[in-house]
């Protein structure tokens, strides 16, 4: 890539002729204000808070061009900290805030709100315009997301996100004028429309114009009932998570210390999803190697992540039979929790109240599916986000970063590190071959880090060579994160262009590391980090640390078959570790 010359601020730099000037800016470490701004996602200049004054060769462009959409030139001179800038950009904010709903003090975003950061940065002491407020228009519809538009500064991040991330845009731009706001079309709630529940809208959103749906306060209740037995459940993507917001470089593992949170919290139980991971590998396995063996529907497609399924049924229901029957962790979790455990403390089942700490929020709409129950007991009874364990800890006057390290509790407590691993995208697959290897081959196999299915791209694929009925069989594999991706890996297969026999799919990018309930990365930041890598490695680390890496090596699992449900796929195992899914519609008549 040809560079070109450029000065900003004074300072001479030599950078790619396709860079913008806030890129250039920012690798310098020349901080312009940002609102809108997403990188590759939302480019779209619409904040106007990144103006800056440019001329090229002496020859001044014509107004404040916006930084983010302005690339660089041969003899480009930037000047990012003129009065005229200053007064533009707080001008620009002061109007945003003008029919905003200011009541920072009582918002879910309050310390994380890009907004409220850049009014302290630009120091606005005293709101010079006091407009019209934006309608408040409160969809609270969806059992996992909450729209707030009165809260919305029409940044446009959501709508890219979920246009260009997920493939899907179910926001949009409506209405004219002073009414415009963002919101699913015919004004349908998020509800009813092809919304997955994923929460990367969450996610982009720089303020709380989008939020999940808050349980803490039922939680709180049944810790408080005297009468309840409440366990919890915490997912391996939370684990690298919940640091950051106490602090903690991003991906950092808390383990311990977020076990004795929850056991100071109340809880009476502190278990592991990584048990139930562990027991999804051995159900998912042999399934898999029962639908090879047996010549049953293939490419099987996994079936963890909530979002996906959803998508699955409403935009590629034709691929339902592929999926894999499996209950995902959280779901398996709770069925053994009110039946296995239950059964092992002589308790009744009806006086267990489950909660799961997930880093999705899609897992709430999941939890409340009907048919994830048995016999009439639902499963899981709520799913806290990431956010809202914070949340909790803090109400709690907790010090987070005091707290000794802990240990979970038994019978449902142990993971191996092929557990840890479902929270990064291909962790599933990794995980899963694991196990099938040292099984088709019998014996236990020293090479077991599938590393071409790790990283970030879009779509990965692999062939393993497999002993298989007698024999030597190429098994080929597929991983995609973000529906956009599994949209392209699924028209493939249709298209007779693609030849698999296993895919893994995560509805967000990069996996449940950057599920919408973990803790929120500001557009800045993420100029310099990508969280979702961090995390990632957080959760190889502490693969790489556990004594046992491969699901059917868990102690506990192999209780489990042994004591209660005698073996994977059995009988037993299907009544309460498998279910089905459906066609679903969307944009339902009012």
């Amino acid at each position: 890539m040809e560079n070109v010359n450029i000065t900003i601020n004074g300072i001479a730099l030599k950078v790619p002729a396709d860079y913008t000037v806030l890129m250039a800016a920012r690798e310098a470490g020349i901080d312009i204000p940002t609102l809108c701004f997403l990188k590759d996602i939302n480019e779209a200049a619409a904040c106007r808070v990144c103006v800056v004054e440019a001329d090229i060769n002496g020859v001044p462009m014509r107004n404040l061009p916006a930084s983010c959409v302005l690339k660089v030139a041969e003899g480009m001179n930037v000047r990012t900290n003129t009065e005229r800038v200053r007064k533009a950009v707080k001008m620009n904010v002061e109007l945003i805030l003008a029919n905003h709903n200011r009541e920072c003090l009582t918002c879910k975003r309050n310390q994380t709100c890009e907004l409220q950061k850049l009014c302290d940065e630009l120091g606005l002491q005293k709101e010079r315009f006091d407009g019209e407020k934006r309608p408040a228009h409160i969809d609270e519809f969806s059992p996992s997301i909450v729209r707030d538009s009165s809260k919305c500064i029409l940044c446009g991040r959501c709508v890219s996100t979920c246009r260009k991330v997920l493939g899907i845009g179910v926001l949009d731009f409506t209405n004219r004028g002073f009414r415009t706001e963002v919101a699913p079309a015919f004004e349908y709630s998020m509800r009813d429309v092809e919304c997955i529940y994923c929460g990367q809208c969450v996610q982009a959103c720089p303020v709380a114009a989008l939020r999940e749906k808050d349980h803490i306060q039922q939680v709180w209740d049944a810790i408080d009932d005297p009468e309840k037995i409440v366990v919890v459940q915490t997912a391996p993507a939370v684990r690298v998570g919940l640091g950051e917001e106490f602090g903690l470089p991003v991906g950092t593992p808390v383990t311990g210390r977020m076990v004795t949170a929850l056991k100071r919290l109340g809880f009476d139980k502190v278990f592991d999803t990584n048990f139930s991971a562990d027991v999804t590998i051995m159900e998912e396995g042999t399934e898999f190697l029962g639908r090879v063996k047996n010549g049953g529907k293939l490419p099987m497609i996994t079936s963890c992540s909530p979002g996906w399924i959803r998508y699955c049924e409403m935009n590629y229901p034709e691929f339902i039979p592929n999926l894999s029957s499996c209950k995902s962790p959280q779901q398996m979790f709770g069925a053994l929790v009110k039946s296995y455990y239950a059964k092992k403390m002589n308790i009744s089942n009806k006086n267990i109240v489950c909660v799961s700490i997930m880093p999705c929020t899609a897992k709430k709409s999941e939890c409340e599916r009907p048919e994830m129950e048995v016999d009439g007991v639902r499963d899981v009874d709520y799913v806290l986000t990431t956010r809202e364990l914070a949340s909790m800890i803090k109400q709690a006057r907790l010090r987070f970063d005091m707290l000794p390290e802990g240990e979970c509790d038994s019978i449902m407590g142990e993971g191996t590190g092929a557990a840890v691993i479902f929270g990064a995208t291909g962790g599933v697959m990794e995980a899963a071959l694991r196990t099938v290897a040292d099984i088709l081959w019998e014996k236990d196999l020293e090479e077991i880090e599938y590393t071409e299915l790790r990283g970030l791209e879009g779509v990965k694929y692999a062939e393993v060579n497999l002993p298989i009925a007698g024999e030597l069989t190429t098994v080929k594999v597929a991983v995609a994160h973000g529906t956009a991706n599994a949209a392209k890996v699924l028209d493939a297969v249709k298209a007779g262009e693609l030849d698999v026999h296993f895919i893994e799919v995560m509805a967000c990018p990069g996996g449940c590391v950057h599920g919408g309930g973990q803790p929120y990365v500001s557009a800045k930041k993420r100029m310099r980090l990508n969280p979702r890598i961090n995390r990632a490695n957080g959760l190889y680390d502490e693969d790489m640390r556990l004594p046992q890496r491969k699901s059917h090596k868990n102690s506990e699992v192999a209780a489990l078959y042994k004591e209660y449900l005698g073996e994977p796929n059995g009988h037993l195992a299907h009544e309460l570790l498998h279910t089905h899914y459906e066609p679903k519609d969307s944009y339902k008549i009012k």
